[in-house]
């Protein structure tokens, strides 16, 4: 099988297996997929364990974690706190960390520029616990971690990579774990703030959007980096072939797009990004609610860190720890 070339960018390994065999009405060899899901939560799980379908998928070999729930872009606070449930269960079994394990948690991305703020914004709700481990009481030691954050910025504002600068923080602090929280682009505009993926691949910022840095992974850092991103930018193309594949649907319309029936979604795709780019360029499309769902996802991201790494402080109380 050749390698992935779809023409969809996204950093969601659901959505770069679920393009590929649409493509070629075959499952791909070496990638095991299991999902569970109940009327508001769908997981899936996305193994990826052979160096031939890495190739073919364009993703690292490893295990990406996806939980979908449409309900995220809506005020709904018992939905929050399962999410930060679930994204607790799933980190906790995919580091796998000892009680005195230290983890540093970085926030991605720019915080000036709102559907890139993901990162920066749910720094700003982790429980950091570094400099109080010699000072905790009794009934918390053994539960809450050593845990320390930083929101690094991002090249043009600082001059440096954010791997150069993380390199940096590890070596001194010599973590067990890293954690990277970053935003994402999906190839579905269905998903955008509707999606959680943690990935033990580590990341490569900006790659969603075509500004690919130098990734954070355990073969640049030394250490076990998990990746937790939130889709929050489609393509104007994919919002295009939306919007077409929509009108097809619907009778009235549909006789305008007859030309279109008989070409593959792959077909449909480069016609609809040669065309595209002449007119807007290489746009990126997010929610006018933007300012809202980021605040809320981040919520729901540091929540899930927290349960996941303070096991000792419940939802309850957390936010007598939030200072």
């Amino acid at each position: 099988m050749e390698q992935f070339t779809g023409t969809s960018r996204t950093d969601l390994a659901l959505e770069a297996r679920e393009l590929l065999t649409k493509q070629v009405s075959e499952d791909i060899p070496g990638v095991l997929v299991e999902t569970s899901e109940d009327e508001e939560v769908t997981l899936t799980k996305v193994d990826i364990t052979t160096p031939d379908a890495e190739k073919i998928m364009g993703k690292k070999q490893g295990t990406y974690v996806t939980i979908e729930a449409q309900g995220l872009r809506y005020k709904n606070t018992p939905l929050q706190e399962k999410i930060m449930k679930l994204l607790a269960d799933e980190l906790v079994g995919m580091a796998e960390l000892s009680k005195k394990a230290t983890v540093l948690v970085i926030g991605l991305g720019n915080r000036n520029i709102t559907p890139d703020a993901l990162g920066p914004r749910a720094i700003d709700k982790i429980v950091v616990t570094r400099h109080l481990q010699e000072i905790l009481s009794p009934e918390l030691k053994g539960g809450v971690r050593s845990i320390c954050a930083i929101a690094p910025g991002v090249l043009g504002i600082t001059g440096m990579e954010t791997v150069e600068i993380v390199q940096g923080l590890v070596s001194k602090i010599k973590p067990d774990l890293v954690i990277a929280i970053d935003a994402l682009a999906a190839a579905s505009s269905r998903r955008v703030i509707a999606t959680v993926q943690l990935a033990n691949t580590g990341i490569s910022p900006g790659s969603g959007v075509g500004n690919k840095r130098f990734g954070l992974t355990q073969e640049s850092l030394g250490v076990p980096v998990i990746a937790i991103g939130v889709p929050t930018v489609v393509h104007a193309s994919t919002i295009a072939m939306d919007t077409i594949n929509t009108l097809q649907e619907h009778a009235p319309f549909a006789r305008y797009f007859k030309s279109m029936e008989n070409l593959s979604d792959a077909d449909r795709q480069t016609i609809v990004r040669q065309v595209l780019p002449e007119v807007l360029g290489d746009l990126m499309v997010t929610p006018k609610e933007i300012d809202r769902f980021i605040d809320d996802i981040a919520v729901a991201v540091a929540g899930g860190i927290n349960q996941a790494m303070h096991p000792h402080i419940d939802y309850e109380n957390i936010h007598a720890y939030l200072h």
